[in-house]
């Protein structure tokens, strides 16, 4: 097949494009990043499919904080293929192809001769209902951090001297504007999964999974409907396992070098947080799949760090077959009579 790879460069406010394709390579130069920008891009990719209409179109834009995301639903929207790749990854693969200078019209051109090598569709919007929960949860996130970050402000300034009265006022007024906001999203999300009985569905399912509590199960969820989405609902538990990058990497060269195996960390660093603090917790628990799963670990000689993240691991699975076979989980199957080492 004839790929026409459409490179993205993307800022705040504007991108940069470029093409790289059986014809040749494109430079189409700067558009505003807003719906007009788009349509004028589309006119001149358009232009270029009605004179090769063999073409098929795969477009390459970095994640960039959210600034690529309506340009992706956008080509979404057109039926062309979307791939987000990893930042690193590009990074790795242009200095592979001895290439060094940086600017927009270089980068933009590196991204469609990256995705030209290695065509590989990998961004499709989420559904509505699972789209607005992200949203929901990010700005949950982002809340979270700014309290703990004033919080600590406010201890700090509490054991200043001489602090201008104004400050210690203009803080506490910040932390309860802050909390009032967190208090408001909170009571959308509630709001939002009332609206929607199929996610309260997902969710009650979810939580019977060993480890997966409250704080974790709405992320995980998100986690699982992209992954679903992604993959067109064909995705297996071992590719959702590295899309998370909790996949295991074997190091060794020839007979004497052997590192230990560590996880690819490719995936959504607070998403592995997330599972990593979910095992922790379960494997604590007085008993359950969960624990008979680290203690059998642990039995035979596995580092205790080692075993918990396996036991984010088999989260990661279990949710998955929960989340796909839309019925509650099993424990039976998991129970294991013999008494397991005590967890850390």
């Amino acid at each position: 097949m004839n790929i026409l790879s459409l490179g993205i460069d993307i800022a705040k406010a504007s991108f940069t494009a470029a093409g790289h394709g059986p014809a040749g390579e494109y430079q189409w130069g700067l558009f505003a990043n807003s719906p007009a920008g788009f349509e004028q891009w589309r006119a001149q990719v358009q232009a270029l499919l009605e004179a090769h209409p063999d073409w098929a179109v795969l477009v390459v834009l970095e994640p960039t904080g959210g600034y690529e995301l309506a340009l992706a639903g956008f080509a979404a929207q057109q039926g062309w293929p979307v791939s987000r790749p990893n930042a690193k990854r590009v990074h790795d693969w242009a200095k592979s192809q001895g290439r060094r200078a940086k600017t927009d019209r270089l980068d933009a051109l590196t991204l469609a001769r990256y995705g030209a090598a290695q065509p590989r569709a990998d961004y499709k919007p989420l559904p509505s209902a699972y789209s607005q929960l992200d949203s929901l949860l990010q700005r949950q996130a982002d809340l979270d951090t700014m309290l703990n970050q004033e919080r600590n402000r406010q201890a700090a300034l509490a054991l200043k001297p001489d602090t201008a009265p104004i400050v210690a006022r203009n803080l506490a007024g910040l932390l309860r504007a802050l909390e009032q906001a967190q208090d408001e999203i909170a009571a959308a999300i509630q709001a939002h999964l009332q609206a929607q009985p199929a996610l309260q569905a997902q969710v009650r399912r979810l939580r019977t999974v060993p480890g997966v509590g409250a704080q974790t199960v709405l992320h995980l969820l998100v986690l699982l409907a992209r992954w679903d989405t992604l993959t067109d609902g064909t995705g297996r538990a071992k590719g959702l396992v590295a899309y998370t990058g909790l996949d295991p990497q074997t190091y060794t060269s020839g007979s004497s070098v052997h590192k230990p195996a560590r996880i690819s960390r490719m995936g959504n660093r607070q998403l592995r947080r997330r599972l990593y603090l979910a095992a922790f917790g379960g494997v604590r628990a007085k008993s359950g799949p969960l624990r008979d799963f680290y203690g059998r670990l642990v039995g035979r000689g596995k580092a205790k760090k080692l075993a918990v993240t396996a036991a984010a691991r088999k989260i990661l699975i279990w949710a998955w077959a929960v989340y796909r076979t839309q019925t509650d989980f099993d424990r039976q199957p998991h129970v294991h009579s013999q008494r397991q080492p005590e967890p850390a």
